[in-house]
């Protein structure tokens, strides 16, 4: 299980998450222990609310460790639309670094896009663009539903 104690609890997919000082921030103000979960040493802060998880470059192996981890008491930042579905199926929140919410109505189509996307890519080759660059409307979206989500795990334990 993600949570030693009622508490809340962020599990960051961040190998290429934009977010981590921002999740750092909210998880200080809250008082919320955070996992950060890398195929490699990232730079984390020192801090006891901030566990570095450095877990093998196997394919999948960060999700792996995440999806193990997560349950109703986690709050899991990815980009990544398959471990989002493993770990709603949990009972995880669920938030992109853009601070869209996946829930269990939303992930059906947003793999199906995926699949889509990835069959335009492999016929069409990379020229059909990819997402949007990544904005300072979007971290202080994100910003929002974290803290949001925080408080509402922290109300409901």
């Amino acid at each position: 299980m993600a949570t030693g104690k009622s508490g809340p609890v962020l599990l960051i997919d961040a190998d290429a998450c934009p977010v981590k000082d921002e999740i750092y921030r909210v998880a200080w103000r809250h008082e919320v222990p955070v996992k950060v979960v890398s195929n490699s040493r990232l730079r984390v802060p020192e801090h006891p609310l901030v566990e570095r998880v450095v877990v093998s470059d196997g394919f999948d192996a960060a999700d792996d460790w995440i999806a193990d981890a997560a349950d109703a008491r986690s709050i899991v930042v990815t980009a990544d639309i398959l471990l989002a579905d493993r770990v709603l199926k949990a009972g995880a929140t669920v938030l992109a670094p853009t601070g869209k919410p996946f829930t269990a109505a939303s992930i059906g189509p947003a793999i199906a896009t995926r699949a889509i996307m990835a069959d335009l890519r492999a016929g069409l080759g990379e020229g059909i663009g990819g997402p949007r660059p990544f904005s300072r409307a979007d971290r202080s979206q994100f910003l929002q539903a974290l803290d949001a989500a925080v408080v509402r795990l922290k109300r409901a334990g």
